[in-house]
């Protein structure tokens, strides 16, 4: 009789359980089933010839998290209400899912931003951890010296992302149209001076990306029933960037020959020159 009644408790609260967790999973936080953006597909780009690029320059640009326009980037510092911001949905396609590949970016005196070098599982997981210098006192307050504390890298601390494109004319279209090759995160870090500085984390191949981005939810500030994606976002230019450098003979930087106001005046020239490359193609 024991033995009848303890199965008879154990099936009555294993059928509770179950219909406990069907009930949860039939909550909706919501109003409709999000079936779009899971579902979204890339644009796949219009084949392109070499005979058909009339005229191309290399332009590499920067994307301050910190200015109104590209907040989208940065925001929510921690996923919430079914949107993460861009380096966390970048770290589940590197780490989780394996969908994205990261390149070595190189040391600060010879960067490398050809893709040369895929980083191993292991490399990008010790690229994700921040090492921070941190001085030990004894009861006197004297320094006795200095422990490493390590500390997993925050998608808070991304601060810039770099980009890296290639602008060209088409003739077979007859338009100026823009074609990212690369994306690299960068994120602010405790310098050996105590000061913050900037950490190139890696290169992430544009094209591969894509197929994250595209399933990758963006906060639209007019409407919360379109939702956009990374890759719109990056696709309809609907960010704030100052070009750092375009292809030159020296191979050099915007910020190698003119500083300050200077250097924005030279990035500007330079998105002026090719507006006004294609302006004058076109005569009336």
């Amino acid at each position: 009789m024991n033995n009848l009644l303890k199965i008879s408790v154990v099936v009555v609260l294993f059928t509770s359980g179950i219909t406990l967790s069907a009930q949860q999973s039939m909550v909706l936080d919501g109003i409709v089933v999000n079936e779009n953006t899971p579902s979204r597909k890339i644009i796949p780009y219009t084949n392109l010839r070499q005979a058909d690029v009339m005229w191309q320059k290399r332009v590499w640009r920067r994307i301050d998290l910190r200015k109104k326009q590209n907040q989208v980037f940065y925001f929510p510092e921690e996923p919430a209400q079914g949107r993460k911001n861009l380096f966390d949905y970048i770290k589940e396609g590197l780490i989780e899912d394996g969908t994205m590949t990261a390149y070595d970016p190189g040391p600060p005196t010879d960067p490398d931003d050809e893709f040369t070098r895929a980083y191993t599982a292991d490399e990008v997981l010790k690229r994700m951890i921040s090492e921070t210098e941190v001085e030990l006192f004894d009861e006197f307050g004297d320094v006795t010296g200095t422990q490493t504390v390590y500390d997993t890298l925050r998608s808070a601390r991304i601060k810039f992302y770099e980009v890296k494109e290639e602008w060209f004319f088409e003739r077979q279209r007859s338009v100026m149209d823009v074609r990212i090759i690369g994306i690299k995160p960068m994120a602010e870090v405790e310098g050996p001076d105590g000061n913050p500085t900037l950490q190139d984390l890696f290169w992430i191949y544009f094209p591969e990306a894509r197929y994250v981005f595209a399933n990758s939810e963006v906060f639209n500030r007019k409407n919360d029933a379109e939702r956009r994606t990374y890759d719109d976002v990056f696709w309809k230019r609907q960010f704030e960037s100052t070009i750092i450098k375009t292809s030159n003979v020296y191979d050099r930087q915007i910020s190698e020959y003119k500083t300050g106001l200077d250097a924005l005046l030279e990035a500007e020239k330079i998105q002026n020159e090719m507006f006004n490359y294609e302006h004058d193609l076109w005569h009336f």
